[in-house]
């Protein structure tokens, strides 16, 4: 995967919570740590806007992204962000540091494609229900999507699909899966609309007694 999302950071050296509140709230900057690839970490700060203007991507949640310190580029992955509880607004970022080399796990969105014409739904009077919106997948930078697509177009009332029916990209491991059978969750199904089993039920047993009274 090529790398599409770039920002500029600075070092940092004043720590704490009362310094990241005078960053954000004085100089409009956004507080955060690059580790990993067995460097040592390093705090620094990013520029508010256009650290939120990329927020706006979901695709920046699962890229590789490129950090500019004092004209040297290194590849990074989101892997926190810390929020305001109530207002939103990101507090603090942790970006790891990622090497061609080694895997890295991460949790991509599961984008579901075609549930207004899902047979279950369209034919047979189903609403879907999602187990997942999001998967943890392993594999090597290069190989990282952005999302999985589940494609719901054949699936019919009373079908479950379970992680082991997602179709991944080659190189893409889905952690769960690694575990075990016991661990093959289930990421939707198709069921009957809340109420519709004992209405039909009633319908059927009024239609019959209905026949046993014309047949008496």
């Amino acid at each position: 995967m090529s790398s599409e999302f770039e920002l500029n950071i600075e070092l940092r050296t004043d720590h704490g919570k009362g310094a990241s509140r005078r960053l954000r709230r004085l100089q409009n900057k956004i507080p955060a740590i690059v580790y990993g690839a067995d460097k040592e970490p390093i705090s620094v700060s990013l520029v508010s806007k256009d650290f939120e203007k990329s927020l706006q991507n979901e695709a920046f949640y699962n890229h590789i992204i490129t950090l500019n310190l004092d004209g040297q580029a290194q590849q990074v992955v989101l892997k926190d962000l810390q929020r305001h509880p109530a207002k939103g607004f990101p507090l603090h970022a942790d970006f790891l540091r990622i090497d061609a080399n080694h895997k890295i796990h991460m949790h991509v969105p599961l984008h579901f494609l075609n549930q207004d014409t899902c047979v279950g739904v369209k034919t047979e009077g189903g609403v879907i229900s999602h187990q997942l919106n999001d998967v943890e997948i392993t594999c090597l930078p290069k190989d990282l999507p952005e999302y999985l697509e589940v494609d719901m177009i054949d699936i019919a009332l009373g079908q479950t699909l379970h992680l082991s029916d997602l179709v991944v990209p080659a190189g893409v491991e889905i952690v769960a899966l690694t575990h075990g059978a016991d661990h093959n969750l289930p990421v939707c199904n198709v069921h009957i609309a809340k109420g519709a089993p004992v209405e039909e039920a009633e319908e059927t047993d009024s239609e019959g007694s209905e026949e046993e009274s014309g047949e008496a």
